[in-house]
């Protein structure tokens, strides 16, 4: 399966702002956009000057990068985003909202969406009471996510849950820690994703 091996910091400074892709790093002083807030490689701290096209692009690969797919991934739920009814822009990030994944980065059982899928794939949850370890598996309001008992002592999952105290999940979702044990209870709507993502962009983008 192809995967981008690469430093993840760059990523983020080549989109110029924390794409949260190394967990607690992000947090500390090691952050590489802390560090060296320009892009990487030899330009990098040249004057960038980008067409609307740029901008667009840059927009749509900030977003990639956030959820982790791949090119041919993103573009497959940006066609499913485009036959839904409403606004593409919404159902582009309703759709990536909603995979297992990402629900479980958000419940707090990982520090990150890249070891959110790795635990998924190596099949530590149930969703309904079902084994699942398709990392892109869209979950609907009243679907449970739990992690196997075997897999409640494995440690970066007990910190992940640690670090959570005092913070709160989303709204559509409700978390249940002694039970390891996440439901959806609503779908994600607009308001809930807060981090700095123009939408429209990346409908604009897909439409030229």
């Amino acid at each position: 399966m192809a995967r981008y091996t690469e430093a993840v910091c760059r990523l983020c400074r080549r989109e110029g702002i924390k794409l949260f892709l190394k967990g607690d790093r992000c947090f500390s002083a090691k952050c590489g956009v802390e560090r060296r807030a320009y892009p990487p490689g030899q330009h990098g701290q040249g004057r960038a000057r980008f067409s609307d096209y740029g901008v667009q692009l840059r927009e749509k690969q900030k977003v990639k990068r956030m959820y982790g797919l791949l090119e041919n991934q993103f573009s497959r739920v940006m066609e499913r985003a485009t036959r839904m009814k409403g606004r593409s822009g919404e159902n582009l990030l309703n759709l990536l909202e909603r995979r297992l994944d990402n629900v479980v980065f958000r419940l707090g059982f990982a520090t990150s969406r890249a070891e959110a899928r790795q635990l998924v794939r190596h099949g530590h949850f149930r969703v309904n009471g079902r084994k699942a370890a398709i990392p892109s598996m869209l979950l609907r309001p009243g679907d449970t996510i739990q992690l196997r008992e075997r897999s409640q002592q494995v440690a970066r999952v007990t910190s992940a849950l640690d670090a959570l105290e005092g913070k709160s999940v989303p709204q559509w979702l409700e978390i249940e820690k002694a039970q390891f044990k996440g439901t959806v209870k609503a779908m994600p709507t607009r308001e809930d994703i807060t981090m700095p993502i123009q939408e429209q962009l990346i409908v604009e983008l897909y439409s030229r």
